[in-house]
């Protein structure tokens, strides 16, 4: 009974499931699977040419010729040559004051006397004093003070000091000039200078000068194109719809597809497998989605071969493209060793047979919830 409910339960929910999906075909037939679509956007292919280089301008230089041709230049130039003819000269005896009269001045010093000076150093004070009452019988040391009124006489120290007796003073006296002689030569004719014209001189010198001016030649090199393939949107999809699909293409496929040891690339053999079992199918249903799955034996490292199986599964998908397909509608998957149909694990002595069962490349037919 209570696995009665848990079936009845199970059917309600799933019932429950599918009705909130929505769009359901109308009138189902019996025993048909369908799946869920969108509508994928449509591309069409378009080819772009690009410039890949832009035209230039390629510049080469032809060389000047030259030619050998003499000629006369002046090496040095003529001048002025200028001769100084010197002065000459007569001696003359001139008197001059060689001392000035003047007088001389006598000095008296200055003349001092000794004396004393009664200087006051310390004034007359006087001042109150305080002294302590011995006999003083008071608790309050203020009781016990004497006061006296001091006087203190004033101090003077003599100093010894000189007092001028007669202050400096100046005597003169007068005293007579000198004269002397000297020579001296002035000019009897004056120096002169002779003005003499040297002429230039010249050389003959051999040079080359240019015949041909260099110049440049043009040439115009062409730009480069390359062309682009590029997919350019046509229509956007989005729509949801439900399409009948062999029930037998919601599970794994198997194809046939037989790869060189170690290799993910597709023979002629191979790509026809594509083309009958995968390129037919999308091409006829533009609004399914498929996904690829790549599996590998456990013959070499599990590294190897997870990196072996999802380059095979990408190889396929690739393969579609080229052929028209959009990416969006192609899901690969590879799993190396880790999802083995027999008990071919590592460490396993299996044959070749064997090995060969889990060497696989499958296909199912998705639903967009997937």
């Amino acid at each position: 009974m209570r696995l009665f409910l848990s079936l009845f339960a199970f059917l309600v929910l799933a019932a429950t499931s599918v009705q909130a999906q929505g769009n359901l075909p109308a009138n189902p037939d019996p025993n048909k699977c369908y799946v869920r679509c969108v509508t994928p956007d449509v591309y069409q292919t378009e080819t772009v040419r690009i410039q890949t280089a832009p035209s230039y301008k390629r510049l080469s230089v032809i060389p000047a010729t030259y030619k050998t041709v003499t000629e006369r230049v002046m090496v040095k130039e003529g001048y002025k040559r200028y001769e100084f003819v010197p002065a000459t000269f007569t001696t003359e005896t001139i008197s001059y004051e060689s001392k000035s009269p003047g007088e001389t001045m006598n000095v008296t010093s200055a003349s001092f006397t000794d004396a004393t000076e009664r200087v006051l150093i310390k004034p007359e004070v006087g001042r109150w004093e305080t002294t302590a009452y011995e006999g003083c019988e008071s608790d309050d040391p203020n009781d016990c003070q004497v006061l006296c009124y001091r006087t203190y006489e004033a101090e003077y120290r003599t100093v010894p000091v000189q007092r001028l007796a007669s202050d400096a003073s100046t005597s003169s006296a007068r005293i007579s000039g000198e004269t002397s002689t000297y020579t001296k030569q002035v000019v009897a004719t004056p120096a002169e200078v002779r003005t003499i014209d040297v002429e230039p001189v010249y050389e003959t010198i051999t040079k080359r000068v240019v015949d041909v001016p260099a110049s440049v030649s043009t040439e115009t090199v062409p730009a480069a194109y390359t062309e682009v393939t590029k997919e350019v949107l046509v229509t956007k999809g989005g729509l949801t719809s439900y399409e009948e699909i062999d029930c037998e293409l919601t599970s794994y496929n198997v194809l046939p597809i037989n790869y060189a040891s170690g290799s993910a690339a597709l023979n002629s053999t191979a790509r026809q497998v594509v083309d009958d079992r995968l390129l037919s199918l999308l091409r006829e249903r533009p609004n399914i989605r498929i996904q690829i799955n790549s599996h590998t034996s456990s013959v070499g490292s599990a590294a190897s071969n997870q990196s072996l199986s999802e380059r095979r599964a990408q190889g396929v998908a690739d393969y579609l493209v080229s052929r028209g397909i959009n990416r969006s509608r192609l899901v690969t998957r590879g799993y190396g060793e880790s999802q083995l149909k027999n008990r071919c694990a590592d460490g396993v002595n299996c044959s070749e047979a064997e090995h060969a069962v889990n060497r696989r490349t499958e296909f199912r037919v998705l639903s967009i919830d997937q």
